[in-house]
């Protein structure tokens, strides 16, 4: 009797040991998930036009750029692209390096850190495709921008790139991942082959990824100032720990491609597959709306369709968050009125009206930002308010980001607030 007893309860501990076995591999894929977040992102687009890529080409070269993390960490790991590449991207090494204040190339004497993937400095990305790096132990304070450098072999002909990045980066020949300096560098306002940094040991409460069009990528904001309204909000959120994701594309539209990939299309791998989203921000329909008219006037069922078009996408990407338990937040599009661009008439500004008053009261999102309440002269609502306009009457200045990002009732952001995961 003693011996069976003894046997049942090893069987019971063995039993016990197994079923905490299954529950750590069950859902460590979870918590992987959970623990890295975020910090900085953008969404990618191609680039063929050998006249708008660099000058030095990307052969046996080294690139440096800079980007500004939202939420700090003690490791980090960084997601290199090649989305675009009919080739693969031949990297002898890559190295990050907290940024020196008032410098945009330069980096301190021994601070530069390699990234490894699978234990090893050089990777091939394949065509098409994406790698993460192994983690890096680096810390990184919030709001701190963060030096990245490449030392390239070899890269398609068709970069893959963010090139409404308004910050500088560098391009030198030869191989100088770690050097301190780059003299004679050739410099421009584009990223290349980076998609995202995450970070890990910071506490994180998650991210906030925001989808939208030249606005979000912060045309009209100050080069290397880190002033588009997404860092304004950045600044806001990071107390409580909170990221917050830029992909925005400059031409962005909803229903199809423009400069880049439609929001439509790109939804799930730029917004839904970031690291710790909690939170999705709409922010488009600017570049659809105002551009249906740009070339050739049509008629007013025309018109509503276009509108009802428009809905049914947003509805479309709402939902998708929703299915992933994601709270989702609804932009009202600003006023475009006086644009030279577009030269928008009565028409496109109704459905503009339209359309704002659908995201305002549809109930598809589960708060809404309205932007166009935030930056509308309130003599001529269908323009924007003086002190908001970059000049342009379509995109904001830096005090029209200000008021953006500073206007943004937090509430709708942070934790309890809808019926996502929040």
């Amino acid at each position: 009797m003693k011996l069976r007893g003894i046997g049942s309860i090893c069987c019971v501990r063995v039993v016990i040991l197994w079923l905490l076995f299954l529950c750590f591999h069950l859902s460590a894929p979870a918590q992987d998930k959970l623990q890295w977040t975020g910090s900085w992102s953008s969404a990618q687009q191609s680039e063929c036009d050998p006249l708008q890529l660099p000058k030095l080409g990307f052969e046996h070269v080294t690139l440096r750029e800079t980007v500004h993390l939202s939420l700090g960490g003690n490791q980090i790991r960084l997601r290199i692209s090649n989305l675009f590449g009919a080739q693969r991207l031949q990297i002898r090494s890559v190295t990050v390096a907290p940024a020196l204040p008032g410098e945009l190339v330069a980096i301190a004497a021994n601070s530069s850190v390699p990234a490894l993937f699978n234990n090893a400095a050089s990777v091939a990305v394949p065509a098409e495709s994406e790698l993460t790096s192994d983690a890096i132990a680096l810390h990184v304070e919030p709001l701190s921008s963060l030096v990245v450098t490449f030392s390239i072999e070899k890269a398609p002909a068709c970069a893959t790139t963010h090139p409404g990045s308004r910050a500088t980066s560098f391009l030198i020949p030869g191989d100088h991942a770690s050097g301190e300096k780059f003299p004679d560098a050739e410099s421009f306002a584009h990223w290349y082959f980076l998609s995202a940094v995450e970070v890990v040991g910071g506490g994180s409460n998650g991210a906030v990824a925001v989808i939208g069009d030249s606005i979000t990528d912060g045309h009209g904001s100050t080069t290397d100032g880190n002033d588009r309204w997404t860092d304004v909000l950045a600044r806001r959120l990071a107390p409580g720990k909170i990221a917050v994701l830029n992909l925005g594309i400059g031409g962005n539209r909803v229903l199809g491609d423009g400069i880049g990939p439609s929001a439509l299309s790109r939804f799930d791998r730029d917004v839904l597959s970031a690291a710790g989203v909690r939170t999705v921000i709409i922010f488009e329909g600017t570049n659809d709306l105002a551009g249906f008219d740009r070339l050739q006037e049509h008629l007013p069922a025309e018109h509503d369709k276009l509108v009802a078009r428009l809905e049914s996408a947003m509805q479309n990407m709402a939902q998708k968050a929703h299915q992933q338990g994601l709270c989702v937040v609804g932009g009202t599009v600003t006023p475009y009125v006086g644009s030279n661009y577009y030269h928008p008439g009565p028409r496109s500004e109704a459905d503009r009206q339209a359309f704002n008053e659908w995201v305002r009261s549809s109930g598809v999102f589960d708060g809404v930002i309205d932007f166009d309440k935030l930056l509308r002269d309130p003599d001529q609502p269908d323009h924007l308010a003086a002190r908001a306009d970059s000049g342009d009457h379509l995109h904001p200045g830096p005090e029209g980001y200000r008021l953006m990002g500073e206007g943004i009732p937090l509430q709708v952001l942070t934790p309890g607030a809808c019926r996502g995961s929040l």
